[in-house]
């Protein structure tokens, strides 16, 4: 060992702690960040998302924060009998009333396909089939928002949004 550790070795150990550390400034408080404030980047994918996680909770409803798209989404999901109704109370909020059968969410499945980094377009001609039929395809047109079958007998094509089945 060198003659200075032996020296500490001999000295208190909160002397020794004193020698050699400067005082040391306390870190200033980090600001809180509020909750619930910032808009994701794919607002259509956060409503999905909510909707898909309150359909496995079995919750009532669900709330959203409100935008015209996100409306029209809800819009069709109504009319195709996905969910039970929706309204908004205030407008920066949206609540989507779920629907169940029985046990069972109405919505067994919700997939976001055109995506910001990625967006996919149909032709009027190749409008895709959502489990044979079974499912719905949602839309943006130069019409505003249709399911496939709407934008096909309009003879419209658009970009893909999502499915639902």
């Amino acid at each position: 060992m060198t003659e200075e550790m032996t020296a500490l070795r001999e000295q208190p150990a909160e002397a020794a702690d004193r020698s050699e550390r400067p005082a040391r400034k306390p870190a200033p408080a980090k600001k809180a960040r509020p909750k619930g404030i910032g808009m994701p980047n794919d607002p259509v994918a956060d409503l999905l998302t909510r909707v898909r996680n309150a359909a496995g909770a079995r919750h009532e409803t669900v709330s959203v924060p409100a935008s015209r798209m996100k409306a029209e989404v809800a819009r069709i999901l109504r009319d195709e009998g996905y969910i039970s109704g929706y309204e908004q109370p205030n407008p920066r909020e949206l609540v989507l009333r779920m629907k169940y059968v029985g046990k069972l969410p109405a919505v067994s499945g919700l997939r976001r396909i055109s995506k910001p980094g990625l967006r996919v377009y149909a032709r009027k001609s190749e409008m895709p089939r959502v489990l044979g039929g079974l499912g719905v395809v949602i839309v943006s047109t130069s019409s505003g928002l249709m399911t496939g079958r709407e934008a096909q007998r309009k003879g419209l094509g658009g970009e893909v949004l999502a499915y639902v089945w």
